[in-house]
């Protein structure tokens, strides 16, 4: 079985015309945001047909980044935006139970605690069988201290829940507003601080049964783990760990963490797989989505992954069966 854990919804036009009015009038307004199976069933029709040519067998769909507007104003036209592309998504659910589950947004807002986004993740959740949610580290989107990182006490409520409902939260940045990068290039930095961030921090001392997926392979963590290894040895604060072989300090940050397979290239996949391990990655595309476009030299989406995976020699087929499948069974309770 191939589970993608990595996959955003298919809207038709009509959410996101809900959003431009929102975001015109400044107001979540009056209506609630509701659309008829007929019209759901016919912005999927591209997106089905991209999983029987890829052969996946179930998606795991939340809203997509990009679109969340985290840090728009006032932060009532987020929960409701966010509202309803869970709403969307249950809808898609509901009318294809063995090919999505539903990952929730969360309507977070720079400056605002975290515990207002706990009523919204239980009720996806609870009432609409959501089995994981995404996590924004900046929704602020500029990068900057407006949100502490992911270390800090001030997520700590929504790990509580997080253990307390016995879901996973994907690591995953929206937009970016700085005029330095694009978004991809912020999803990077993002997912690589939060990685450093919760790995020297004492969450899963306080939290041993979080469970935490990094989006796009962990960002930059896996290419350049010797800089941070180098820096640990280094400091006179971390003396107990300082002497940690290289063996026990990769298998100390993959225990922690999952990883997807959203990197697009057999290069950076051999080293996803050689130096966090394959049973601690999951099978993820981010497909239908920016990996989309065709690669010239091999007439193959760039995220058509599973090709390039069951090609790895290296994996055997114990290891490849965890990361197409049991991995992500195991987290997301499927």
């Amino acid at each position: 079985m191939i589970i993608d854990v990595h996959a955003h919804v298919s809207a038709p036009p009509e959410l996101y015309a809900y959003q431009a009015n929102m975001m015109a009038s400044r107001s979540p307004g009056k209506k609630r945001f509701t659309l008829d199976d007929e019209k759901v069933e016919k912005g999927l029709k591209s997106h089905l047909r991209f999983l029987e040519e890829a052969k996946t067998d179930m998606q795991l769909l939340s809203p997509r980044p990009y679109t969340q507007m985290h840090h728009e104003q006032p932060v009532g036209i987020v929960h409701a935006y966010i509202q309803a592309c869970n709403d969307l998504i249950a809808q898609q659910v509901r009318m294809y139970p063995n090919k999505f589950k539903g990952v929730a947004g969360i309507p977070q807002s720079p400056g605002v605690p975290i515990e207002r986004c706990l009523p919204e993740l239980e009720r996806c959740v609870k009432e609409l069988g959501f089995v994981g949610l995404l996590i924004n580290p900046d929704p602020g989107a500029r990068g900057d201290d407006s949100t502490p990182a992911m270390g800090d006490e001030y997520w700590y409520p929504l790990y509580e829940k997080m253990v307390e409902l016995d879901i996973p939260g994907m690591i995953h940045s929206s937009t970016c507003l700085s005029s330095r990068l694009n978004y991809t290039l912020h999803f990077i930095n993002e997912e690589s601080i939060a990685v450093v961030s919760l790995i020297n921090s004492k969450v899963f001392e306080h939290f041993p049964k979080l469970k935490i997926v990094v989006a796009h392979g962990g960002g930059a963590i896996p290419y350049h783990m010797g800089r941070f290894m180098a820096g640990r040895y280094q400091s006179r604060r971390d003396m107990d760990r300082k002497a940690v072989s290289p063996e026990r300090y990769f298998e100390n940050v993959a225990k922690k963490l999952h990883y997807d397979t959203c990197l697009y290239t057999a290069e950076a996949l051999e080293l996803l797989f050689k130096v966090i391990g394959p049973a601690n990655c999951c099978f993820g595309t981010e497909a239908p989505g920016a990996g989309s476009s065709i690669n010239p030299h091999t007439g193959l989406a760039m995220d058509d992954l599973r090709p390039i995976i069951e090609g790895f020699k290296f994996l055997s087929d114990s290891d490849k069966k965890s990361i197409f499948e049991l991995n992500a069974k195991k987290l997301y309770r499927l």
